[in-house]
Order: structure tokens, then C-alpha cells, then sequence
């Protein structure tokens, strides 16, 4: 969506030390993190990591126990028309079941000191534009979602922030989210989104945010937290006498296991170039039908950070 009147660049989303307490348990403990405007940020983390207790201390939602969260240098209770600098969707839209959505959206226009003109442009922006006066409970949990990002770019914000923005959205209204993300940040403006669908962060973001147990655990481009595992290359190899082969890999020093059974009896091997594991499978693995290099890609960087085993700054 081209943007209007507003052509200054958004200022970044910075948390520091930002810890959150319930009693015993810390959801939050000391993260520090920012969010850089013309880039998408992927928020990841696994199931109660701490991610939405996070993006609601962002938005004043929560309390935190120490710590602050800022949005253009400032907290967000201290915006002066907090709808115009920042569209957040945490989860529904809050939407009545017996009110249409567009209804629903023209009366957050008037808590937010914003056009009614705004509620029909962002339906039709988001593809609700016929659905708009139906009542919100027949809504189907996609078009749901794509309400709550119409309300979310009500004010035309310079901040966005998205918690599980895909879920529910068919392929269609997947690519048409990953491109909304791509030409909102494109215009100069911040995104920050949490997800759970690694192969689809993975199209769409530029840099991301890793915690784990409410601590932060890698930091950067995404090219950089999958580079800064520096984990040896995975050789996947199959050959005619596979048992022959194994057995003189792990002589050598190499780490192999085996593939699943459908996968033609290839071995995984580690700890060995592949040109190692290539010459000796031509000295003991008969016949050579597969050698493949295979670099570690998001999904399995974020499985090996948040099992504990690397932490990347």
C-alpha cells in the first residue's frame, strides 16, 4: 500500500532489559533487542518462549517487572495518536459476533481520532470489501485474521506489529501477506511479526529475533544467525554397499546416520569434507548414486538454538 502524507522514516522498536515476572515464573528475563525500520523482523521462539508477553509490554498491554520497551523512543502510552504511529493484531480483532466488520472498524476510527473514509479503504485493501457488512461472527477464522490487519493499518502506521499474522489464511492469502510485509517495510517503515511457520519466516523476513525461555538467543539478518552457527556442512551419500561405507567413515573420524527407510538406504555424514566422504565411498561403497552437500537451513538453525545448544548475539 503506497503510503500517504507521512514519508519520514518510522524510528526503530527497541526493548532493553525487559524482564516480565508472575510470581515464581519469568516469562521475560533481561532481553534486549531492536527492530530496524525497512526491514521485516521475524519474532521466533517456541510455544511459551515469551513472545507475546513481550509484544504486549511493547504496547503497554503488560507491566513489565524492569526493563523498557520503546517505539520511536518512546513508550507507547506516551504516543501522542498512538493509532497512527503503531498497528499492532495480537489475536482477534475483539470484533462483536452480531456486528459487521465494517461497523466494527468505524467505531476503533473514532477511538483512534481517524476518517471513517478509513474503514471501507483498509476492507477493500485487505479483501473484505464485500464481506464487510456481514456480521462478524460468520467470519471465517482467515478473514478474521485479514480483519485484524485491517485494523492494524487503520491510521496508516509507521509500526507494525503482527503476532501469527498467517495463521488461518489460505496459500492465496499467505503470498498475499509475505508481499504486504515486504512493501509496508519497503516504504520505509518498521514490521515486526512473530510466527511459528519457519518455511514461510523464511521467504518473508529479513532479520530475526530468536528467544528462548524468555531469553535471547541469536540476533541478525537471517543469513547471518544461519551462518553463526558455523556448523560443518551435512553430507548426505548413497552408494551400493552402504553398511562397507559407513563403517569406514566412522573409522575415520566421521559422524554417520542413517537416513529414513524410504530414502534408498542413504547416509547422513558429519565431521568429514565432502571430498573425504567422496573418496571414500569410491573406495568402499561400490557404486555411487547420491552425494550431496547440505548447509543448515532456519528451521533446522531455530530447532538447534532453542534445544539450548548455541546461542548467537
Amino acid at each position: 500500500m503506497p503510503r500517504t502524507a507521512k514519508d519520514a522514516e518510522a524510528g526503530s522498536v527497541e526493548v532493553r532489559g525487559l524482564t516480565k515476572r508472575y510470581r515464581d515464573v519469568v516469562a521475560v528475563d533481561d532481553l534486549t533487542f531492536t527492530v530496524e525500520p525497512r526491514c521485516v523482523t521475524g519474532f521466533l521462539g517456541p510455544n511459551g518462549a515469551g513472545k507475546t508477553t513481550t509484544l504486549r509490554m511493547l504496547l503497554d498491554l503488560a507491566a513489565p517487572t524492569a526493563g523498557t520497551a520503546t517505539i520511536n523512543g518512546r513508550s507507547y502510552r506516551e504516543l501522542d495518536e498512538p493509532a497512527k504511529v503503531v498497528g499492532a493484531m495480537l489475536d482477534e480483532s475483539g470484533a462483536h459476533r452480531g456486528r459487521s466488520g465494517r461497523d466494527h472498524l468505524r467505531i476503533q476510527c473514532a477511538a483512534g481520532g481517524l476518517p471513517r473514509r478509513r474503514a471501507d479503504e483498509m476492507l477493500d485493501f485487505v479483501g473484505l470489501a464485500r464481506a464487510g457488512r456481514r456480521p462478524y461472527g460468520e467470519y471465517s477464522f482467515g478473514m478474521r485474521q485479514r480483519l485484524g490487519v485491517a485494523q492494524a493499518m487503520l491510521g496508516d502506521p509507521d509500526v507494525l506489529i503482527l503476532d501469527e499474522p498467517a495463521n488461518g489464511l489460505d496459500p492465496e492469502g499467505i503470498v498475499w501477506m509475505r508481499e504486504l510485509l515486504r512493501t509496508f517495510a519497503a516504504e520505509g517503515r518498521t514490521v515486526l511479526v512473530s510466527s511459528h511457520q519457519i518455511a514461510e519466516v523464511e521467504q518473508t523476513v529479513d532479520n530475526l529475533v530468536i528467544i528462548n525461555h524468555g531469553r535471547l538467543v541469536a540476533e541478525g539478518s537471517t543469513s547471518e544467525v544461519i551462518a553463526g552457527l558455523r556448523q560443518d556442512p551435512r553430507i548426505r551419500v548413497r552408494v551400493a554397499h552402504p553398511a562397507v561405507l559407513a563403517a569406514a567413515l566412522v573409522a575415520a573420524g566421521a559422524t554417520v546416520t542413517a537416513d529414513p527407510p524410504d530414502s534408498g538406504g542413504a547416509l547422513l555424514v558429519t565431521g568429514m569434507p565432502a571430498a573425504g566422504v567422496s573418496a571414500l565411498a569410491g573406495s568402499h561403497g561400490g557404486a555411487l548414486y547420491e552425494l550431496t552437500e547440505e548447509r543448515p537451513d532456519l528451521e533446522q538453525t531455530f530447532l538447534h538454538l532453542t534445544r539450548g545448544e548455541a546461542t548467537i548475539r
